[in-house]
């Protein structure tokens, strides 16, 4: 009997401590938009800010890129869809959208991933999904239309609005290629080398995308306002760098691995709120109450969306809350239905 209970005590502090660091991977992922936004209003284009931002995390994480080595020759498709869709394409369509639109309303846009995916699967791939998962589509899409206030003929940005639906897209695609290699087993990559090397990918791709060398380096030297704040833009950096990416994204792949996939999807549900009251908060950037109703049915149907997995037989639906991790995918391999920013470690994608 005391051996039961000790284990029990153990795995009530693991989850205990898993749930914390799925909440600060939460935190650290949306509290990239808004310390991106005020560089973006000093003056750097928003790809240069995605290419300090993913360059910077992959300069951290190259200890673990040299570790995991063979990676490249193992994996060489799911790294480059990782660092093409997941790093490069996701966040400079989330960062662009952000310098034209609200921050919590990309983020709310990019939630929709979950229900695309489930189109793609219903439809291209014409595998059956479960009506919970088609009530979870409904939800997200309703939930958007209160979100960008259709009955006013979308009063944001159309292209901010666009570039957002483009980040979503992004993970979707990275969502389909990482399924094909779902069944690697105990060959499947370790998530952390597969984040260094995504990293890598991304840093490469956007360098000859952004062109760095045409920045306005004077920008990081000086300050930049927060909602008429002035901070220094190399402190906002540091968070977009070191927290946003590389804490978020290490914090998330250990929560991952502490908690259920089920468990560690509604954590991931958080990401969207905290963009958004943070932005509420330190950009002075607030949404109706309608939007804040419209979404809440966002995450609500994107969660419903996210927990039915595609059945692995196509004779059966796409099952329902079970098999599945947060939006980085499944923590043992890189696949799944959820958010890239998670796909492989807990999402991130926010971004």
């Amino acid at each position: 009997m005391p051996v039961h209970t000790s284990q029990g005590s153990q795995g009530n502090r693991g989850r205990g401590v898993g749930l914390g660091l799925a909440l600060g991977s939460a935190i650290a992922f949306g509290g990239s938009g808004v310390a991106a936004k005020p560089l973006i209003e000093a003056g750097l284009d928003p790809l240069h800010v995605v290419w300090l931002r993913v360059a910077g995390a992959a300069l951290v994480m190259l200890p673990l890129a040299v570790r995991h080595r063979a990676l490249p020759r193992r994996r060489p498709a799911l790294l480059a869809g990782f660092g093409l869709l997941a790093v490069a394409g996701v966040q400079a369509c989330y960062f662009a959208a952000i310098s034209r639109i609200p921050v919590g309303v990309a983020l709310l846009v990019e939630y929709l991933a979950p229900a695309i995916l489930l189109g793609w699967v219903r439809f291209v791939q014409r595998r059956p999904v479960t009506r919970a998962a088609a009530v979870g589509v409904v939800l997200a899409v309703g939930g958007l239309a209160c979100v960008v206030e259709v009955w006013s003929g979308m009063g944001f940005d159309a292209l901010g609005l666009l570039l957002a639906l483009a980040a979503a897209c992004c993970q979707v695609g990275y969502f389909v290629l990482s399924d094909q290699g779902t069944d690697a087993g105990e060959n499947a990559p370790d998530p952390l080398g597969v984040i260094a090397y995504g990293l890598l990918v991304g840093a490469l791709v956007l360098t000859v995308v952004a062109r760095p060398w045409t920045m306005d380096w004077s920008v990081l030297a000086g300050t930049v306002s927060m909602d008429g704040t002035a901070v220094a833009a190399w402190l906002l950096l540091g968070w977009v760098v070191l927290i946003a990416t590389v804490l978020a994204y290490i914090t998330g792949v250990v929560a991952v691995r502490r908690l259920s996939p089920q468990v560690a999807g509604v954590v991931a549900c958080l990401e969207a709120v905290i963009a958004t009251v943070l932005a509420w908060v330190l950009l002075g950037e607030h949404l109706s109450a309608p939007q804040l109703i419209g979404g809440a049915l966002v995450l609500v149907g994107a969660f419903i969306a996210q927990s039915s997995t595609p059945a692995r037989t196509p004779d059966g639906p796409v099952a329902g809350g079970s098999g599945h991790a947060q939006s980085d995918g499944a923590a043992s391999d890189g696949s799944g239905a959820g958010g890239p920013e998670r796909q492989l470690s807990a999402p991130g994608s926010a971004p």
